[in-house]
C-alpha cells in the first residue's frame, strides 16, 4: 500500500499524454503538407522530374501519418516516464526534429528549395538519430517506434537527393512557361 500511484492511474496518465501527442503531432504534419501546397496539386512539384522508383503520391500521406502517430506515442512515453534522467534532453531533441520535420514541406514545396531542403533533411535526420538515441536511453519502446521514421527519412534523403540531381535548375523552374509570367 505505499504505492504514490496505482498501475492503473499510471497507465491513465500514459493515455493521457497519447490522447495529446499523438493527434496534436498529426496535426501539425498535415498542417504543415497543407499550408506549403505539399503534393502532386503543386504545379512546380507535379513539373520536377522523379525518379522512377518514386512511390505514389498516396504512400506519402499514409506513411507520414503512420511515423507522426508513431512519434507522437513515443513523445508520450518519453513525457510519461517521470524523472527519468535525460529526459529533458530528449525532449529537447524531439522538439528540434519535429521543427526540422515540420519546416521541410514549406521549403520544399512552398519556397522550391530543392537544394536547401536536401540539407534540411540531413540535419533532420541527424538530430532524429540523436534523439531515437535518447529515447531508447529512457523507454526502450519509445526507441523502437521512432525506427522507422529514421528509415524513412533515409529514403527520404535519397528522394530528395535524387530530385536535386534530376532538377538542377528546379529553384527558378516556372510551371506554365512565359505565358504566366509577366515582366515589368
Amino acid at each position: 500500500m505505499g504505492e504514490i500511484a496505482s498501475r492503473a492511474q499510471l497507465r491513465m496518465s500514459y493515455l493521457r499524454w497519447a490522447l495529446l501527442t499523438v493527434p496534436l503531432i498529426v496535426f501539425l504534419g498535415f498542417f504543415a503538407g497543407q499550408l506549403s501546397n505539399s503534393g502532386y496539386s503543386n504545379a512546380w512539384f507535379a513539373a520536377l522530374e522523379r525518379p522512377s522508383w518514386f512511390p505514389p503520391g498516396w504512400l506519402f500521406g499514409a506513411a507520414w501519418t503512420v511515423f507522426y502517430a508513431m512519434m507522437g506515442v513515443a513523445l508520450a512515453l518519453i513525457l510519461d516516464a517521470r524523472g527519468a534522467r535525460g529526459q529533458q534532453s530528449a525532449l529537447t531533441l524531439f522538439a528540434v526534429q519535429l521543427i526540422l520535420n515540420l519546416a521541410w514541406s514549406p521549403l520544399f514545396f512552398a519556397a522550391h528549395q530543392v537544394t536547401a531542403a536536401l540539407w534540411l533533411i540531413v540535419a533532420m535526420l541527424i538530430a532524429a538519430v540523436l534523439t531515437t538515441r535518447a529515447f531508447f536511453k529512457i523507454r526502450a519502446v519509445a526507441g523502437w517506434l521512432m525506427l522507422p521514421y529514421l528509415a524513412w527519412l533515409v529514403f527520404a534523403l535519397a528522394l530528395n537527393l535524387e530530385m536535386n540531381r534530376l532538377n538542377p535548375d528546379a529553384e527558378r523552374l516556372q510551371p506554365g512557361g512565359s505565358a504566366t509570367q509577366f515582366a515589368v
